[in-house]
């Protein structure tokens, strides 16, 4: 199993593109199943929740094309089973993500429910519950949910979600696309990628109309054709290389990204003590040598603080000067990273779903352990600032949202480096 050598103390410094959103490829990927024609898909990440998404695709007869770019064409026109099976998407919670499409498009879908990371309750009853105020039959049984159109296809409903859900807001809408009549959801998720899938079905021929606020209201058309369209930056990404920058006192560029996604994550920066300049397409952080500050933070839905940045937040507070407060609204089992923070040295109490942080002047390397996606971001970023070696472990979790992330912190002139278990008894890492 592959692990990430990190030794500390140095500055990050330089430009770095940042990749396309997985957070927005993966439900434009399942929206080419509501269509027979031709979509192709470009600035998609090489990730392995994007691989598997494209194995269910496979797995179900569309035929895909990936040109040296990792631009994807995709063609549905020859599905040949509606089945997501288990072993495709037992990783991967948006796997749940082509229920929507397959009962819109083909009147019956058979997906296994999903996994994922380990981080809190994420309940699919929303899609359920949304999909059958559109006319749907649905069964839960054996761990497959097995739905059912009318022989008159999905109608247009009036659906109120009782909690703010991007993927619940994203399946749904993907369903109504198709749906006879109109169909109104309350409560949306307002997220950019879910903005962005609208954009995408919109430039398939649907009539979406309120993304990127708390109310849509989709038209359903006969038939949506095909396209071409750009997957938005990840912000996410962008924001952890903003925050690599600022924990080790570097200067950082992202390029190919977009400021007016990611104003909450901007504004703590500045806060910290850190120099935020933007352009149309970039972002420049330059903390000129300094700690930063603390910040307490109190996540929530777009477009307020990310849950997706709360871990990296973690980390630099840990290093910061003063105490701070992280609380987490979103996902309650959200602060794993925090026992293996405190093994590299961080002054960290937890009471509930808040963070108590006293910022130190120094952490220590340690061997540590990803226990999901974003905390495994905040262990690298830890291991950038921290004194001597820090050993990652589980990083296939953080191969699940970030591309060659080892690659391109290596190029701002981090000391990081994928080794193996074999590579491992070669080294002397102290510990």
């Amino acid at each position: 199993m592959d692990k990430l050598v990190i030794t500390g103390g140095r500055p990050v410094a330089g430009e770095v593109r940042i990749s396309g959103a997985k957070n927005a490829a993966l439900p434009i990927l399942a929206a080419t199943l509501l269509t027979d024609e031709p979509v192709t898909v470009c600035n998609v990440p090489h990730l392995h929740d994007i691989t598997t998404t494209l194995e269910l695709l496979g797995h179900m007869g569309v035929s895909l094309v990936v040109d040296e770019r990792l631009n994807i064409e995709v063609d549905a026109s020859r599905l040949a089973n509606v089945q997501a099976p288990y072993q495709l998407v037992r990783t991967m919670r948006a796997s749940i993500l082509v229920l929507g499409p397959l009962l819109a498009h083909y009147g019956r879908a058979e997906v296994s429910l999903p996994g994922g990371c380990a981080i809190g309750s994420r309940p699919v009853d929303l899609h359920l519950e949304g999909l059958r105020a559109m006319g749907a039959d649905i069964r839960v049984e054996n761990g497959y949910i097995e739905a059912d159109a009318p022989a008159e296809g999905l109608h247009g409903a009036r659906i109120f979600l009782d909690i703010v859900s991007v993927t619940g807001t994203e399946n749904l809408m993907m369903a109504a696309a198709l749906a006879r009549g109109t169909t109104v959801i309350e409560n949306a998720a307002r997220e950019p990628e879910v903005e962005d899938l609208a954009d995408c079905l919109n430039a398939m021929g649907a009539k979406v109309r309120g993304a990127g606020t708390d109310t849509l209201t989709i038209e359903g058309v006969e038939r949506l054709h095909g396209t071409t369209y750009c997957v938005l930056p990840d912000r996410i990404e962008t924001g952890t290389y903003l925050v690599a920058a600022a924990i080790t006192g570097g200067r950082v560029r992202t390029k190919d990204t977009r400021p007016d996604i990611l104003e909450a994550v901007l504004a703590k920066l500045t806060e910290a003590g850190a120099k935020v300049t933007t352009g149309e397409d970039w972002i420049e952080l330059d903390m000129e040598g300094r700690r930063p500050r603390a910040v307490s933070l109190h996540t929530a839905p777009y477009p307020a603080f990310p849950t997706d940045m709360q871990a990296q937040f973690c980390a630099l507070n840990a290093i910061a000067e003063g105490a701070s407060t992280v609380t987490e609204t979103v996902f309650e089992n959200r602060f794993m990273h925090v026992q293996e923070l405190q093994r590299m040295g961080a002054e960290i109490r937890l009471e509930g779903n808040t963070a108590f942080i006293n910022g130190c002047p120094g952490i220590t390397g340690a061997p540590v352990m990803a226990t999901d996606l974003r905390a495994s971001a905040s262990l690298v970023l830890a291991g950038l600032v921290a004194e001597g070696h820090t050993l990652v472990d589980r990083i296939y979790h953080i191969d699940r949202g970030y591309e060659c992330i080892e690659e391109k912190l290596a190029a701002l002139g981090a000391s990081i480096r994928r080794v193996t278990d074999r590579d491992l008894e070669k080294l002397d890492l102290g510990h």
